[in-house]
């Protein structure tokens, strides 16, 4: 398990990978990857995560992007100090890749609206890797 982070205006996000195994799907094998995601405001502001923008790619350089509101279905909302931890996954058709992307956060004081970096992560099967 790798984990990466990154902080952008006083949020960290910080991002841990597994490696879930493979299966067929319409014929096809597909590689499953998990990830867990913690987001923790450093800021002295409370902030709330509306949205989130991923970038997905694969070995053979397709990308797939997904957008939508808030995270697993939930829009945290995250006092200073404190943080959100969510797990997801993803399919790929190849047995590496990697994700980044951006989450849309809102200043609950000012309503000021400012992106977050999702730092990029990659996903690798560990047998593929040599």
């Amino acid at each position: 398990m790798k984990m990466v982070q990154q902080i952008t205006k006083g949020i960290k996000i910080s991002v841990e990978t597994t490696f879930e195994g493979t299966f067929y799907k319409d014929y096809r094998i597909q590689f499953a990857f998990g990830y867990k995601v913690t987001i923790e405001n450093q800021s002295k502001d409370q902030v709330q995560l509306y949205a989130r923008h991923w970038n997905i790619l694969d070995a053979l350089n397709n990308i797939e992007t997904v957008t939508g509101e808030g995270v697993i279905g939930k829009k945290p909302v995250l006092k200073p100090g404190e943080s959100y931890t969510y797990t997801s996954g993803c399919l790929l058709s190849s047995p590496f890749g990697a994700m980044y992307g951006n989450y849309s956060m809102i200043n609950i004081a000012t309503s000021k609206k400012f992106k977050v970096a999702i730092p990029t992560f990659k996903l690798s099967a560990p047998y593929a890797l040599n």
